[in-house]
């Protein structure tokens, strides 16, 4: 299976879904442009951007190379004692929204995403795990996961023993806003990594923005210690991120990266051309290719990378499709 194991659902609420979003800074002047490059208007998000962006989500795939896509849930940000941080986190996506579209969709491989301080997190992380999620999904810069905390070790060691890999994300943060910086750090993750947890670096370490600390060189030493982490090449055609492509096609690091775009987040061939990666007659070729799943597969496969890093994630992921999601309740809280 050719996979894209980043794909971004967002939403506002309008089909009940439960999805929010409130942009920030950068991010809500760059609305328009994401969503133009997704192929919505900027009148999206002000109408039935839930249904208006899982169609379009779904044609593109289907209009695509690739077999399917991990479709990702995003939960609200708590505070390390199980508290809901009221106000914080730039958009919401449950999971029971994700399982439902994936229940409907083959293209769509469902990711839960489950704070572990969240009082009902082992339940929810049950719940998903019997509704055949394939992975576990956080940012724990911009979630505000300390992976380290002792109170999570349970919940890391319930994800081992179910092989759920997790996908979290590393390096710097300019969508989404970020609540503590320093946990962007690959370091970070050592707890799920010693718990037995396959874990799948999204983006590499590298730096979002210019002020961002690369931690690159960190992730690839990790590498070398954990044959159970890998990174993906989500985003990293984005103009600070592109410095570290050349270096995703070194021996040693090639075998451990798996393919994603990072989708809505635009994709860009003119960072790969500058950067030397690709040449300006396959910038042209590349850049008229309007379907923005489609354009980030073509532009790494044109770069360079194997075949194996877009088939890899198939056999990394808690893929069961002779299970039918089951889609109950969300299950009550723990004391």
């Amino acid at each position: 299976m050719i996979l894209d194991t980043h794909v971004h659902l967002v939403g506002n609420g309008s089909s009940g879904s439960g999805c929010w979003h409130r942009p920030h800074g950068l991010t809500r002047l760059a609305q328009p442009f994401m969503l133009g490059d997704f192929g919505l208007p900027a009148s999206a998000l002000r109408g039935d951007l839930d249904r208006l962006y899982a169609d379009r989500l779904l044609a593109h795939v289907r209009d695509s190379s690739l077999d399917a896509v991990v479709l990702l849930a995003q939960d609200e940000v708590y505070a390390d004692d199980g508290r809901k941080m009221e106000g914080r986190g730039t958009f919401y996506v449950p999971n029971d929204h994700v399982l439902r579209l994936a229940a409907e969709h083959h293209e769509f491989l469902p990711a839960a995403s489950i704070h572990p301080a969240r009082p009902d997190a082992l339940d929810e992380l049950d719940r998903c795990l019997a509704a055949g999620v394939v992975a576990l999904k956080l940012l724990p810069n911009c979630h505000n996961v300390e992976c380290g905390l002792p109170r999570y070790v349970e919940f890391w060691r319930r994800m081992a023993a179910a092989r759920l890999p997790l996908i979290a994300h590393t390096g710097g943060e300019g969508s989404v806003e970020e609540v503590r910086p320093e946990l962007a750090d690959p370091r970070n993750l050592r707890a799920p990594l010693e718990a037995g947890v396959t874990v799948i670096a999204a983006h590499c370490g590298t730096a979002s923005q210019l002020i961002d600390h690369d931690y690159f060189d960190i992730f690839t030493a990790m590498l070398c210690e954990f044959p159970h982490l890998y990174g993906d090449i989500s985003a990293l055609n984005l103009p600070n991120r592109c410095r570290r492509l050349r270096d995703c096609l070194r021996p040693g690091v090639v075998e451990r990266v798996v393919h994603g775009s990072d989708v809505p987040v635009p994709v860009f061939a003119a960072a790969p051309l500058l950067r030397g990666l690709i040449g300006v007659r396959d910038y042209w070729r590349l850049r008229r290719i309007k379907n923005p799943i489609e354009r980030d597969y073509q532009i790494k496969r044109t770069m360079g990378f194997p075949k194996e890093t877009f088939t890899r994630a198939a056999s990394i992921l808690r893929i069961n499709r002779h299970e039918k999601p089951n889609l109950a309740p969300a299950a009550t809280s723990r004391a």
